[in-house]
């Protein structure tokens, strides 16, 4: 059974919850992620009084209410995921991946003075952007084999992969802004505006997921996909 082309059939008049809820848990997932950028810069902002960029994401927790609000949507983000099941066994597991790494992320912040602390919340990172990078590229673009693929489903794969090479493009850009362009990178906050694209694009990949603004597939793409 596929990803996205394969569908529970609906029983004429009834309405079925457990889709719609898969929905809208791609829904919150994806919001989670485009909103975290904005949601640090407001909590700092409160908490601070100044509309401060720090140098990346993970170095907004220690500033007050932006901490809270880093640590909180991580914490979302991951029983978001761990409730996400998808439509094969390969989309729970990569799904309770990312719970794990969204959780590690959280629990092992790089202000702690220990450092393999610090370590490892780089580590959790990268790895979470591999699960997000492994939907997008991969499971999202997954379709029925015996059924024909839609206009919007075409458009969908297409955006799901820009949306993983944008990902990709923007770890390797984090890695030379760290090691490489150091000085740069501090004064333009070039690994918070990547990490921030990231996250973006992460989000805008699971709203197309789950047909909110873009391609969605008519009532009618759905009657003919289940009569082939």
């Amino acid at each position: 059974m596929s990803t996205e082309a394969s569908t529970t059939q609906k029983r004429p008049g009834k309405k079925n919850d457990q889709i719609i809820s898969y929905y809208e848990l791609r829904m919150l997932i994806g919001a989670a992620g485009i909103l975290l950028p904005f949601l640090l810069f407001i909590g700092k902002l409160v908490s601070n009084g100044e509309p401060q960029i720090e140098y990346s994401v993970s170095d907004y927790y220690d500033n007050g209410a932006a901490g809270d609000i880093l640590v909180g949507v991580l914490f979302a983000l991951g029983f978001f995921l761990l409730s996400y099941r998808g439509y094969e066994p390969i989309d729970s597991k990569a799904a309770n991946l990312g719970c794990v790494f969204a959780l590690g992320v959280a629990l092992f912040p790089t202000i702690s003075d220990n450092h393999w602390v610090h370590k490892l919340h780089f580590v959790f990172a990268l790895l979470l952007f591999s699960v997000f990078i492994f939907f997008s590229i991969y499971l999202f673009r997954k379709g029925d084999p015996r059924k024909s693929c839609s206009k919007q489903k075409e458009n969908r794969n297409r955006a799901y992969l820009v949306c993983g090479i944008i990902m990709i493009v923007c770890i390797a850009g984090i890695a030379v802004s760290s090691f490489l362009l150091e000085e740069l990178s501090a004064t333009y906050h070039l690994v918070f505006w990547l990490e921030s694209i990231a996250l973006v694009t992460f989000g805008f990949s699971w709203i197309t997921k789950a047909e909110f603004l873009f391609w969605k597939d008519s009532d009618t793409d759905e009657k003919k996909a289940q009569l082939e």
